[in-house]
């Protein structure tokens, strides 16, 4: 069964006293690399999780405990423009003019192109970074009591800074 065939799966807090006896008791005995084992109640029968799956296990009783709703969505490793599209909330077209002007790595198959997963995750960080320094940019800490043309003078050379940047980053 591949990852497109798998549907998401919302899971309810439901006990959050036992979630979060489950999640204090990983926390408290989980090291640098937790190690945890699962095993039959009668019967010598066990196995131990593998670190990704110890690593998601702590995030998913953490929130529950919380809680918060769980959806896990399968993804494959390997997306179609369309795929990428919805994990960054954008249009397919401009997936593709991220890929057509290098952004993003991609590879052709015949005339479709195909996107590591893990390239638009790192994709995604990066635009968030940008966003955020951007923001942090236009960000003016004026005085209230300061001239709105000082303040407009300020807004002004914040938008000035980012679209140089933009334009040296186009220029790569």
């Amino acid at each position: 069964m591949t990852a497109d065939n798998l549907g998401s799966t919302t899971f309810e807090p439901g006990r959050r006293e036992q979630i979060g006896r489950v999640h204090d008791f990983m926390a408290a005995h989980g090291s640098a690399r937790p190690r945890f084992v699962l095993s039959e109640p009668i019967g010598d029968a066990s196995v131990e999780l593998p670190e990704e799956v110890s690593q998601l296990l702590a995030q998913v009783t953490a929130a529950m405990r919380d809680g918060h709703v769980i959806t896990i969505t399968p993804r494959a490793r390997v997306l179609t423009t369309s795929q990428a599209a919805d994990l960054l909330g954008v249009s397919r077209p401009t997936v593709i003019k991220f890929l057509d002007e290098g952004r993003i790595p991609f590879t052709k198959v015949n005339s479709h192109r195909r996107i590591s997963l893990l390239d638009v995750l790192e994709f995604q960080k990066m635009r968030r970074d940008e966003q955020y320094a951007a923001l942090e940019a236009m960000r003016v800490d004026a005085d209230v009591d300061a001239p709105i043309d000082d303040v407009l003078a300020g807004l002004r050379e914040a938008r000035q800074i980012v679209g140089e940047k933009r334009r040296a980053r186009a220029a790569l």
